[in-house]
């Protein structure tokens, strides 16, 4: 049975930088119990509550990594992570994997395909299963960030499980969102990137090497010529496409001065803040629409009659709508 500590444990390790209390409090806020749950948003308001009342460091970065299965998410997180760990970086990866739906668990385990970056001392390495979370997002991911920052982590990747419309969840939470993009990639993915690309502020074709790096070259004048005929206003950051290689590393300095670049941006007009807030208030209707399921899920009388009405919905008797206006009725008179 995992030990539940108390809270000076959780608030005095994170600010320690001890890892293994980080990954405990992690695995804190993660949790589905009732107890653990309000330990783990007692411990995050505190954290927040302490930040704010310092600037003796300011906010992590906070980075959006996605793309499509097989770009090479992981495989790019590694070489860029370790090349900003020997530079004296501090960089968590929130690797958000899919869950499996017999144990619950994380399924690709991102921390055993980056292990040179996992054995950094620079480094912390957290993947969670996403629970089938829309967008390839753990529920908690908002959370452990605000754990790896208060931790003193400069530089903080959350890299999701695919990509889709529904990648905007991540595209919520972060300060810059980065898509990785095959080279050369053909019109099978042209549905996936025409809903990414407008959410996309840096795009990076991946796999720039050997065969492929004409390609992936060709590709990037593709994306930059895309992204250009996208812009709204002359005064938003102009959003880039680069070329980079993880196996070579040819365009991984590009990637990182363009992240530089769009943090200096930020901050120059005030949007990094503006930001900041902005993902606040998705947030909190975030949790809040999350806290109303939990509630729903728990309460005694839905308990009881939910197996009905689920019955009528599959037998065919009732439609999901009539079902759930059923069932939130129920429930509104048992409040």
């Amino acid at each position: 049975m995992r030990t539940r500590h108390a809270l000076e444990y959780y608030l005095d390790g994170i600010r320690a930088k001890n890892r293994v209390i980080l990954a405990q409090a992690i695995t804190l806020v993660e949790s589905q119990r009732g107890d653990d749950r309000a330990l783990g948003r007692e411990l995050v308001a505190r954290l927040r509550a302490l930040a704010a009342s310092s600037t003796a460091l300011p906010p992590a970065h906070r980075i959006g990594i996605t793309g499509a299965p097989g770009v090479g998410k992981s495989t790019f997180l590694e070489r860029f992570g370790v090349l900003r760990c020997d530079e004296g970086l501090h960089v968590a990866v929130l690797a958000v994997d899919p869950t499996s739906e017999v144990s619950g668990g994380s399924i690709l385990g991102d921390k055993t395909r980056m292990t040179e970056l996992s054995k950094h001392p620079n480094a912390f390495i957290r993947p969670s299963p996403s629970g089938l979370a829309l967008g390839g997002v753990a529920r908690r991911t908002r959370e452990a960030m605000v754990l790896c920052e208060a931790a003193g982590f400069d530089l903080i990747f959350v890299e999701t499980v695919g990509v889709g419309q529904s990648e905007t969840t991540v595209a919520s939470m972060v300060d810059v969102f980065v898509f990785l993009a095959f080279p050369g990639a053909g019109d099978e993915l042209q549905g996936i990137k025409k809903g990414i690309l407008e959410m996309a502020e840096i795009v990076v074709v991946h796999k720039a090497d050997g065969e492929s790096r004409i390609r992936a070259l060709e590709a990037r004048v593709m994306h930059e010529t895309v992204l250009h005929y996208t812009r709204t206003s002359a005064s938003e950051w102009a959003r880039t496409a680069l070329a980079a290689s993880s196996v070579t590393g040819e365009g991984l300095a590009d990637v990182w001065a363009s992240l530089v670049a769009h943090r200096a941006f930020q901050g120059s007009r005030g949007a990094f803040q503006a930001r900041r807030r902005t993902q606040e208030e998705r947030a909190f209707w975030a949790l809040v629409n999350d806290e109303l399921r939990a509630r729903f899920d728990r309460n005694p009388c839905i308990v009881q009659a939910l197996p009905e009405v689920l019955a009528g919905l599959l037998a065919g008797t009732i439609d999901a709508g009539t079902a759930a206006d059923r069932a939130l009725e129920l429930y509104a008179k048992t409040r």
